[in-house]
């Protein structure tokens, strides 16, 4: 390339724009939102445990895309950047709290009467979560998920498994290293032992238990589209699911 050449090269590449930051959300999980509302008349959300990694991206994704009534979130580690963007939408309420709570599907309920979140659920709600239990009063249940593959490390707790298949089975997290030294002592931020909060994986769930679960509820599989492994990980898949009943 002549020296004018390259000089042009490079004005051209100073005044080009930046490349565009990738986004953290995952297609596959955005495609499970459009096919919920698709097949399931959704009017409000529920996005249960979704500001880590991605802050609520997935909320504010369903609000921008399908409009919905009404949404919530919930979470116990709500960032100021989820609060500052929230704040933009009147139909999106904010609840710090475990989503494993007892009380939490009473507090998710509706705000047709009283905007205290006391009512469960109505017809038309969808739940966008990791714990089935959460999805009774809804009628549609997303499930975007890494289930474990058969039963290599399926259907109990991940840390019965000891330090060395534990480590094999999940992803590489900080505080991995000496876990297993203080699983009977008490997580300081969370108020739990540390065997039971949810910063370090906790479980391996099979499909056939999944499905089973979701029956019991009221549920059958209406969607659902798989991708291989997840992460280059032995014993997890990337698949997602809709989940709808009647009434």
């Amino acid at each position: 390339m002549s020296p004018g050449g390259l000089g042009a090269l490079r004005r051209r590449l100073a005044g080009a724009a930046p490349a565009p930051e990738r986004s953290p959300l995952v297609e596959l999980k955005l495609r499970t939102i459009d096919a919920a509302f698709a097949l399931s008349q959704v009017t409000s959300v529920a996005d249960l445990g979704g500001v880590w990694a991605v802050e609520a991206g997935y909320s504010f994704f369903a609000l921008e895309h399908h409009g919905p009534e009404r949404a919530v979130l919930v979470d116990d580690d709500i960032t100021p950047a989820v609060r500052e963007r929230a704040a933009a939408f009147a139909r999106l309420e904010l609840l710090e709290q475990n989503f494993g709570l007892e009380r939490t599907p009473g507090d998710v309920g509706p705000v047709r009467r009283h905007p205290a979140l006391r009512r469960a659920p109505a017809p038309g709600q969808a739940g966008l979560g990791r714990d089935p239990a959460a999805l009774r009063p809804a009628r549609a249940g997303l499930r975007d998920r890494q289930p474990h593959v058969g039963q290599r490390a399926g259907d109990r707790p991940l840390l019965d498994l000891g330090e060395e298949r534990y480590r094999e089975a999940v992803p590489p997290q900080d505080n991995l290293d000496g876990l297993y030294g203080r699983l009977d002592e008490v997580n300081e931020r969370r108020g739990r032992l540390w065997r039971d909060v949810h910063d370090v994986w906790q479980w391996g769930i099979t499909d056939a238990d999944l499905q089973a679960t979701m029956a019991e509820l009221g549920f059958t599989l209406a969607w659902a589209e798989r991708k291989g492994r997840w992460n280059g990980l032995l014993d997890f898949e990337e698949r997602a699911y809709v989940f709808g009943r009647a009434g």
